[in-house]
């Protein structure tokens, strides 16, 4: 995964858990789909298996 994809990833996941907001609040903060947070959110999950 791309260095500033795995940033986003953490920062989307420190956002939703800061912040106690849904998926769409927070693609919608960062400009991206619900889709693509769920995705990066995932995929860091997997990688540092958490």
């Amino acid at each position: 995964m791309r260095h500033y994809i795995e940033e986003r990833a953490l920062e989307l996941g420190n956002f939703i858990i800061e912040n106690r907001t849904t998926v769409r609040a927070a693609a919608q903060s960062f400009g991206i789909s619900k889709s693509t947070v769920h995705m990066e959110v995932t995929k860091q999950n997997v990688l540092y298996g958490q």
